[in-house]
């Protein structure tokens, strides 16, 4: 046999020489340089990471309140539907499906392996998770210039932006693509050619650009696209079968569709447009998933980087991702994961300090509280189908239902930002907020109250007239440079807005200023007030239904403004109950009063600016009218959904819930009837001592009305009328608000009381709410309500085309 000859090394050495040769030769072609190479350094030993206190075990009933929430935001028409997971201690304690997952072209049926575009949530799943990947490789260092893995990228004053910065939004880039780029090459060509907008390092403001350029670090550092590298060392390794960029068509009766664009319906494809420009892969967004697979991520993050058995990430590499670093201001991030910001307010006042999570444009969000070992997952496809659904109070009221559910602490809540929080919007790719609306008083404080310089003023206002970090516009006004106050003027209820009474004039203790009332002898500003002043500025939040007398007053104010010569500013405010709905009888010119300066339908669908607008020119007021229009605000926005506070416009007002029922409860009212006022609910329950309660709500559910039902009830209310009388009756319950005609359902109730209570119901005093002669006539003589609602329609109609030409938003 013979022997084999010993083995020699010049083979494969001569091998290396060759292919240097080759590469000196090909670099004397052009050719681009190479990417830098991968470092690697020997791995640390594998730390194994301590056991995790032991969880009390939840009891599955304690997560009942999300069925409901989930099934009211559906029945609301905020989603079309929903996946909500649970995880604690180490396992799956809640995991259900809601609704639709489609609702055109056909309608589908939500299931919990719903396959759902992430959008901003790519950010933490994919881009934070690899780039972190490479860290603990040794292959990246957080601190170290985005330039030395991108040199190109240095340009234009990028030099020293570093990898934190871009994780934590604070490298100073704008916050979307800079303009003329077509593709993904053509895209990273604008990010070089482009300049920060601001100094790296000095403020925090959310940028898709940052993600962007962290997946095309990932790329040139492992030599391989975002989405490869992802598949392959954090997908596939993790166990997310169903996590994938551009997933594949066999996928497509697994996803849940977004919305309309371009030429038909995103199944399937990337919604965000920038990512669907580049392909449908980049670092800010474009990744798919269900809400199991997201468990999986949640859940080795809580273990300390462990996985099935493996170390996925280093502990110390977890922490360091996971750490609250400060940024400006208020705002602490992680790398990648938000803390404490603009965009995680919802969670921050129910997950406790050291939780952590991130939210996507398309209705998707994860929050983690490592200490309880605690996460929630909650997956909607919000812009399915027409682009307009609101995900946000169903993010609140889970994280609410979670925290009450599982033991805590207390909730980390959030400090007002000092930076204004509009300046944080990121446009289409932004994580799902702090998309909020900027009323009329910050629009005129962010031009330092220009319109105003050098005017004495007189202010009409109340508690709702606030900034969103609740500055009292008052004060503002009062502090305003060049502007001087000279009086100040309140509506019924008063400055403060909680007494239920007349009142009478004063003076302002702190300022020694004249406090005027308008709910008194007098309501409307007689020249001895108007003495010296310049010009009347009036903010004040409406409700939105016709019989709110705050609209009234701002007419008089008007129409004093004009006899004395003044400018009339108005700074405008969202309607609160929907600007894009109009109903309700309209109310007879001849019944004109100070619930009714104006022939409006009950529900009229205008803001406070707008109405001024309409007033001025239908009544020939005539008055010098300025209306600082709100910045952000869209006309089908309801209240919980401007991003603004809540603040009770008068005392029985107490929710946006009760504002929504108001223009149908309130309408009957001035009947023999108790609404609730000197009750917890005044508005959302309607009795009286002669009621039966459940005869009246069989009879009102027999009637099938739409976004309401009816429960009996019983209560004693502590105010007139039968205050401490035991009354029974009705609670209204909104199960659709989207659906519901409030001044409808105010007819349906007086119908029904004038049938079943023939003699005892008495009506006719509230023909001034009514504001229809015609209306009340039929209702008294038992007519059918839908036959009545049709009465008005032709009114409503020709109120609409008037409505239109004073339209601002």
């Amino acid at each position: 046999m013979l022997k084999t000859p010993p083995h020699k090394p010049f083979g494969p050495l001569l091998l290396v020489v060759i292919g240097v040769i080759l590469s000196l030769l090909a670099g004397c072609a052009h050719a681009p340089p190479p990417l830098p190479p991968i470092i690697v350094e020997p791995a640390p030993p594998p730390v194994k990471p301590p056991a995790p206190p032991a969880c009390p075990e939840i009891d599955a009933k304690c997560f009942a309140p999300i069925d409901r929430v989930a099934k009211q935001e559906i029945g609301a028409g905020h989603i079309p539907g929903a996946v909500i997971l649970v995880g604690h201690g180490g396992k799956i304690v809640y995991r259900k499906a809601f609704g639709r997952r489609a609702v055109e072209p056909c309608p589908e049926r939500m299931k919990v392996d719903t396959i759902f575009d992430l959008a901003s949530l790519t950010k933490v799943v994919a881009t934070t998770t690899a780039v972190m990947k490479l860290v603990d490789q040794g292959a990246i260092r957080v601190d170290d210039p985005v330039a030395k893995y991108w040199p190109a990228f240095a340009a234009n004053g990028k030099g020293s932006i570093t990898i934190r910065q871009l994780m934590t939004h604070s490298s100073g880039l704008r916050p979307g693509m800079p303009s003329h780029w077509s593709d993904y090459d053509s895209a990273m060509m604008a990010i070089v050619r482009d300049h920060p907008v601001y100094t790296p390092g000095t403020q925090f403001r959310y940028s898709d650009v940052n993600f962007i350029t962290l997946g095309e670090v990932v790329h040139r550092v492992s030599h391989m696209p975002l989405d490869v590298y992802c598949k392959r060392e954090v997908f596939a390794p993790l166990g997310m079968k169903d996590t994938t960029f551009r997933p594949p068509l066999n996928l497509k009766r697994r996803i849940a569709p977004t919305d309309y664009q371009g030429h038909g319906l995103r199944w399937g494809v990337v919604s965000d447009p920038t990512s669907y420009q580049m392909g449908g892969v980049a670092g800010h967004a474009g990744v798919f998933s269900t809400a199991s697979d997201l468990a999986i991520l949640a859940q080795m993050i809580i273990d300390g980087g462990q996985s099935q058995g493996k170390q996925f990430l280093s502990q110390q590499t977890v922490a360091a991702m996971t750490k609250p670093y400060p940024v400006a201001g208020n705002v602490l991030h992680g790398l990648g994961w938000d803390i404490r910001s603009p965009y995680s307010r919802v969670f921050n006042v129910a997950f406790p300090k050291g939780s952590f999570g991130h939210t996507g444009y398309t209705g998707t969000s994860i929050w983690i509280d490592p200490h309880s070992q605690t996460y929630l997952i909650v997956l909607t496809s919000r812009l399915h189908p027409n682009g307009h659904g609101n995900v946000m109070p169903l993010r609140k009221k889970t994280a609410e239902a979670v925290a009450a559910a599982v033991p805590m602490g207390p909730p980390a809540r959030v400090a007002a930002f000092e930076d204004d929080p509009d300046d944080f919007s990121a446009g289409f790719g932004a994580a799902d907020g702090p998309d909020r609306v900027r009323p009329g008083i910050e629009a005129l404080a962010a031009s330092r109250f220009a319109p105003l310089a050098g005017k004495r003023i007189g202010v009409i206002t109340n508690q709702t007239g606030i900034t969103a970090d609740r500055r009292s516009t008052l004060n503002l006004l009062l502090n305003a440079p060049g502007v001087k106050v000279g009086a100040i003027f309140s509506p019924e209820h008063g400055l403060a807005g909680n007494r239920d009474e007349f009142i009478s004039s004063g003076h302002d203790s702190r300022t020694g200023l004249p406090i005027y009332s308008l709910y008194g002898k007098i309501k409307k500003p007689t020249p001895k007030m108007l003495q010296g002043l310049d010009a009347l500025v009036y903010d004040i939040q409406d409700v939105g239904c016709r019989y709110y007398t705050y609209i009234t007053t701002m007419a008089y104010a008007m129409e004093a403004a004009a006899s004395a010569g003044l400018d009339f500013y108005v700074l405008d405010r969202p309607d609160p109950i929907n600007a894009s709905i109009v109903q309700g009888p309209v109310l007879d010119p001849d019944l004109k009063s100070f619930i009714g300066y104006y022939p409006l339908p009950i529900r009229y669908g205008m803001t406070a600016g707008e109405m001024a607008q309409l007033f001025n020119k239908e009544r020939r007021i005539g008055v010098k009218l300025h209306v600082v229009r709100m910045e952000g605000y869209r006309r089908g926005a309801w209240f919980d959904e401007t991003g603004l506070p809540w603040v009770n416009p008068s005392p029985n007002l107490r929710s946006l819930t009760q504002a929504i029922l108001y223009p149908g409860a309130g309408m009957i009212e001035s009947a023999n009837v108790s609404v609730g006022r000197g009750t917890n609910t005044p508005f959302e329950v309607i009795g009286a001592p002669w009621i039966s309660g459940a005869r009246l709500a069989q009879y009102l559910t027999q009637r099938q009305i739409p976004g309401i039902a009816f429960e009996p009830v019983a209560f004693t209310p502590a105010a007139s009328p039968y205050a401490h009388k035991r009354c029974e009756g009705v609670r209204l319950r909104v199960v659709d608000r989207a659906a519901l005609d409030s001044p409808a359902l105010g007819v349906e109730v007086a119908a029904a009381l004038t049938r079943l209570y023939p003699g005892k119901f008495v009506l006719g005093s509230a023909l001034g709410m009514i504001g229809s002669r015609e209306v009340l006539q039929a209702i008294q003589c038992g007519e059918d309500p839908r036959t009545i609602r049709q009465r008005w329609q032709s009114q409503l109609d020709r109120f609409n085309r008037l409505r239109a030409q004073y339209l601002l938003y």
